[in-house]
């Protein structure tokens, strides 16, 4: 009876051990395979406007310094990230943004507030470059800018940036197929039109002349608009111009950015199309002064819906 029972208990032993065995071998599996699932998801390695670098995949927490990211963000239905923004100078159409926690200004972060954020990541433009290493010590910090000589290629390729980060790629694709479709039909009227066009940007009454491989080189380098000008120097503060110089060249369209407006100053100096030598233009004549919407192209751009916000504006040249 004595053995009957001790080979019993042994038996019993074995069973326990080899059942505890297994449990502890399923419950590695499961602790291996999240890990894996979760290393799978932490970070991904992209490539900003200074090279490679390591982000976290999918963040919860973003301040955003450059709006057309911002916009590309919302309009790819991650705006909800955004902890953190320059609320002061962000555009109206981005206007629901102003209800976040004000990051400082649009050339000069508040490294103390954005501390107090913990953002998983951090994005700017070139307003903000020289903060980058200050703002790397908070977060990981990309910076995404526009390629003058190459805006469209620069700013489809930030787009998919931000695309692949947040897990968005079927859905940056079609919303960059429709606006190749939108840049293509108002290429070929610009193109067809033949009209020359200059783009100013006044200040306070003073005017800067920019065309191809500035700032706002995609008039002409992706909605196909021909200079007026062939000559003008590319530069961040454009050329310095007069408005004689405006008759001079004398532009079928002249393409207008306020500044003053854009950064809500006096721009009571501003109205151009009154002016009486641009009245002599050919633009002035047939009623082709286009004042472009400030806040879009002063303050952003290089974003999913700024960019369709431009088409729309210069389409206004085509009707």
């Amino acid at each position: 009876m004595k053995k009957k029972f001790l080979a019993l208990a042994t038996v019993s032993m074995v069973a326990l051990l080899t059942l505890g065995a297994c449990g502890n071998n399923d419950k590695k599996t499961d602790e291996s395979g999240s890990k894996e699932s979760s290393a799978e998801a932490t970070t991904i390695t992209v490539n900003d406007s200074n090279g490679s670098i390591e982000v976290p995949k999918n963040p919860k927490k973003v301040v955003v310094f450059d709006n057309g990211s911002l916009d590309t963000m919302d309009a790819l239905g991650v705006g909800d990230t955004v902890v953190g923004a320059p609320t002061k100078n962000l555009p109206d159409y981005l206007s629901d943004y102003k209800k976040v926690e004000s990051a400082g200004g649009i050339k000069e972060p508040d490294l103390e507030k954005i501390n107090e954020l913990k953002p998983d990541m951090i994005i700017i433009s070139g307003r903000q470059q020289d903060f980058q290493d200050k703002l790397s010590k908070i977060a990981p910090t990309i910076y995404l800018s526009v390629d003058a000589k190459d805006t469209w290629n620069s700013t489809k390729k930030n787009i998919e940036t931000l695309a692949e980060i947040f897990d968005k790629k079927d859905e940056a694709k079609t919303k960059i197929t429709d606006l190749e479709k939108e840049i293509a039909d108002v290429k070929e009227k610009a193109e067809a039109s033949n009209d020359k066009a200059l783009v100013v940007l006044v200040n306070e009454g003073q005017l800067s002349a920019y065309g191809t491989g500035s700032r706002f080189g995609i008039v002409h380098d992706t909605f196909g608009f021909k200079q007026a000008d062939d000559a003008i120097e590319a530069s961040t503060h454009g050329q310095s111009v007069s408005y004689e110089y405006v008759l001079e060249k004398n532009p079928d369209i002249l393409f207008v950015v306020d500044r003053t407006k854009a950064i809500g100053g006096d721009d009571t100096n501003d109205n151009v199309e009154n002016n009486e030598l641009v009245k002599q233009t050919n633009a002035g004549k047939n009623g082709k002064v286009i004042t472009l919407q400030p806040d879009v192209w002063y303050l952003s751009g290089g974003g999913l819906e700024s960019t369709h916000l431009m088409i729309e504006d210069v389409q206004k040249a085509l009707k």
